[in-house]
């Protein structure tokens, strides 16, 4: 993907049931992009458009290391979707069935799977300091109530969340405007992805996520593993489940010996482009 020319930038648009990423490699021609320009390449009416925007450089430890931007400019630490089509190109590359990304939240081991591709998400982390929250707190119910949301459970999959499990009319009508505010509530000193979930069977969820920098998404793939981990620990679910989003499909197993969350699902191509980033980097300073 690496061009010899300075005016245009390859890029891949990829995307997990439609939680969508533009791609740049750095491994080869070096790449730094500010907030702003990042903003101006995710805007969906006047840029590329997407939900985050990922740059792959090369790495010592694994077969590549990525990115995360939010649309909002800012960086995350780990995207479940994300990191399942970064597995796919790079295993496309290598004409192997495995991948190992790095990220800020650590190695993630991806494979090819009969549901596209699956990658291990790690441990998930359950402590309150892991989230973080600003203060001490029960993180399979939490204290805490927003309008008619309330006794969300908290989870760390390299980076924050919070779930709620609600079915009735006025809390799904309740979260298109609380889920926004909620994210920027002092008690989440990093901001919080926020998703509601409605329980349908012992493996089967349903899910609403709002992403923090990103705001509502077709999917969302720490949000899916995040509510698994939240709706096992009530006992609410099995240790898998299918969870539904906007977007489709996704498969989530928590395999509680091990310690381990895989993440599985389609990982897409939607095309190939080139970009001229000065005249987006004039835009984003104007």
């Amino acid at each position: 993907m690496a061009s010899t020319n300075s005016e245009r930038r390859p890029f891949v648009k990829m995307h997990g049931l439609g939680n969508d990423f533009v791609v740049f490699d750095a491994r080869q021609a070096p790449l730094a992009l500010s907030d702003a320009t990042v903003r101006a390449l995710a805007d969906r009416h006047t840029g590329i458009g997407c939900d985050q925007l990922i740059i792959l450089r090369a790495s010592d430890d694994a077969d590549v290391a990525m990115e995360i931007r939010n649309a909002d400019g800012s960086t995350v630490a780990a995207c479940g979707n994300a990191t399942r089509c970064v597995a796919r190109l790079v295993m496309g590359e290598r004409g192997a069935e495995q991948a190992v990304i790095e990220t800020a939240a650590g190695l993630l081991r991806a494979h090819g799977s009969g549901a596209g591709v699956a990658v291990d998400m790690g441990p998930p982390g359950l402590d309150w300091q892991d989230i973080p929250l600003a203060e001490a707190g029960d993180t399979r119910r939490l204290d805490f109530t927003r309008g008619a949301l309330g006794d969300p459970g908290a989870v760390s999959m390299g980076n924050p969340h919070l779930v709620f499990f609600q079915d009735d009319a006025v809390a799904v009508q309740a979260f298109e405007t609380l889920a926004p505010q909620i994210e920027r509530d002092p008690l989440f000193p990093e901001r919080i992805n926020v998703s509601l979930a409605r329980v349908d069977a012992p493996d089967a969820l349903a899910l609403t996520v709002w992403e923090r920098g990103a705001g509502f998404t077709r999917a969302c793939g720490t949000a899916a593993c995040a509510a698994l981990v939240a709706a096992h620990r009530r006992g609410l679910t099995g240790p898998k489940a299918r969870v539904g989003l906007p977007g489709g499909m996704l498969m989530v197993t928590w395999d509680v010996a091990g310690d381990s969350v895989i993440l599985a699902g389609p990982a897409d191509l939607s095309f190939f482009g080139a970009v001229d980033l000065a005249a987006y980097e004039i835009e984003a300073a104007a």
